[in-house]
């Protein structure tokens, strides 16, 4: 088992948190928190913290706002050295924060985008330290890798 800093792992709902938390066993050894929409979820990572923060899209500047403002406040209170994502707004939100703030930073494109990489992963993808997608046919220099799929 691996031991390490702290993971801050962040998803909206729905299919990017199912992918999030497939993701679990890799994080063991680690001191997680999560962060997601949905205070249910917190049923789903018992003795780890869940932050929740606001749901928004592109569609809405305020809700993306304040959005921001949830991710940057969790960042602050958490100082994870690693950020991880599997996507949408608070995810590349918190990867640009994270970046700012010296964390180390991973996207995890959604299985779902098959033909082309989610908008989220499209704009998070220049502050991913590591951006992996999960289609061989996305891959591409300068942008996602693909080293098999993941989830």
């Amino acid at each position: 088992m691996r031991t390490g800093g702290k993971v801050l792992a962040v998803a909206s709902g729905g299919g990017h948190w199912v992918q999030l938390m497939r993701l679990r066993p890799a994080l063991e050894g680690y001191e997680v928190a999560y962060c997601s929409v949905h205070p249910e979820y917190a049923e789903q990572v018992p003795g780890c913290r869940l932050h929740v923060v606001h749901d928004s899209n592109a569609k809405s500047k305020w809700g993306v706002l304040r959005t921001a403002l949830g991710i940057l406040w969790v960042l602050l209170k958490e100082r994870p050295a690693v950020v991880l994502s599997t996507g949408a707004a608070p995810g590349g939100l918190a990867l640009f924060f994270a970046k700012k703030l010296g964390a180390k930073t991973i996207w995890i494109d959604s299985i779902a985008n098959a033909e082309v990489l989610s908008l989220s992963g499209q704009k998070a993808g220049r502050y991913a330290d590591l951006w992996l997608t999960q289609w061989p046919e996305l891959a591409a220099d300068g942008g996602p890798e693909y080293s098999g799929s993941v989830l």
